[in-house]
């Protein structure tokens, strides 16, 4: 196949529904101002992330084709990266919030949260480099990229904001806390391993 679907796929749950900005941010959104009036600042989050892939998706892939060993150089730092991301997941603590008042953040903060956010950029990368076989033609590889991630999105992203000050509530400052970020941690490393390295797309 061009595009290892099932492996991305795996490999975006695992990104797209564990701790980083896009959905600490969602968390506390949801716990400070409540799941509907979160609701607009959730459709720009999910949405920005289309500012990022379809750029990145044709200039990456064509950049892929000229350049073959910049391709691989991307995909091991981008693995490095998530790496690192984990350790800080592993280490990140909940903290319930008391939020402050007036109106929820709405559709345009939502949409610059992704453009912003480093995980996303690494993420994104990686979905190119680690599952999408060179030659493919960009519209194709993108478009999967796009609707996997988009998917992914419009399951979690609603989640965590709807759950965010029930997780803050049961889960902050508990023992049970550090076990329960060090697996997403764990999760994390290995959805990139396994994808990148075992079941990505076939050079």
């Amino acid at each position: 196949m061009a595009v290892a679907t099932t492996s991305f796929l795996l490999f975006v749950a695992t990104q797209v529904g564990t701790p980083g900005p896009a959905n600490m941010a969602l968390l506390a959104t949801g716990a400070r101002y409540g799941f509907r009036a979160a609701l607009p600042f959730v459709a720009g989050v999910a949405l920005g992330k289309q500012l990022v892939i379809w750029p990145v998706g044709f200039g990456l892939m064509e950049l892929a084709d000229r350049v073959p060993l910049l391709f691989q150089a991307l995909k091991y730092l981008c693995v490095a990266y998530i790496c690192w991301l984990a350790w800080k997941i592993a280490n990140l603590r909940l903290a319930p919030g008391g939020g402050p008042e007036g109106a929820a953040p709405g559709f345009g903060a939502g949409l610059l949260v992704h453009p912003l956010n480093p995980k996303a950029w690494a993420m994104i990368v990686t979905g190119f480099a680690g599952f999408v076989a060179p030659g493919t033609a960009p519209f194709q590889a993108t478009l999967v990229v796009a609707l996997g991630l988009l998917a992914c999105q419009a399951v979690f992203h609603p989640l965590w904001t709807f759950a965010g000050d029930r997780i803050a509530a049961v889960v902050a400052g508990r023992p049970g806390e550090k076990y329960l970020m060090w697996m997403l941690a764990g999760l994390t490393v290995a959805s990139v391993i396994f994808g990148v390295f075992g079941g990505g797309a076939q050079k």
